[in-house]
């Protein structure tokens, strides 16, 4: 009996959240914000919240616009240090070509970069970063990843901020 009485509750508790998964996806398809189930659309959603951004419609480029009209990048992640990973940049044939576009249109194009570390749901901190401090961290781990790209299956361009460099070169950002 017991363990009859359990699966009704797995089962009961199992359809409740099927109910509030479709009530988010409802809610994300009047907003026009696209599938929050999408790789890491949920927790732009929820940086957008906390920060009083407004999320972009569009999954290429600006993943939020700022109070001041400004676009902006969000990085976030579920590990225990913060870091921030920069993966997919497309590459071209020859390096000043693809500094121009990492500057101009994928990394130097946002004033600013947030930086969020989640437990769960919960942002438990975030970092505000200029895209100057970005690029300058950036640049030389993007350049070894463009010099090695056909040494890999992806040849595309990624590199990561560290713990250390973010709270070196960022500002905190206290949430309320």
């Amino acid at each position: 009996m017991q363990l009859l009485n359990k699966a009704c509750t797995q089962i009961e508790m199992l359809q409740e959240l099927q109910h509030h998964v479709e009530r988010i996806h409802q809610i994300s398809e009047t907003l026009d914000l696209g599938d929050p189930f999408s790789y890491n659309r949920m927790r732009e959603i929820l940086m957008a919240i906390a920060l009083g951004h407004t999320i972009a419609t569009e999954y290429a480029g600006k993943d939020a616009t700022d109070e001041n009209g400004d676009g902006a990048e969000y990085k976030s992640t579920t590990q225990e240090k913060m870091s921030a990973t920069y993966n997919g940049i497309s590459n071209y044939d020859n390096w000043d070509e693809q500094w121009d576009y990492i500057v101009n249109k994928k990394i130097g194009c946002y004033k600013w970069h947030y930086l969020a570390r989640f437990n769960g749901p919960n942002i438990v901190e975030m970092w505000r970063m200029s895209s100057e401090d970005v690029l300058r961290c950036l640049e030389l781990k993007l350049q070894n990843s463009w010099v090695n790209r056909m040494n890999r299956k992806d040849p595309r361009l990624g590199a990561n901020l560290t713990e250390r460099q973010i709270k070196k070169y960022g500002e905190e950002i206290i949430l309320k």
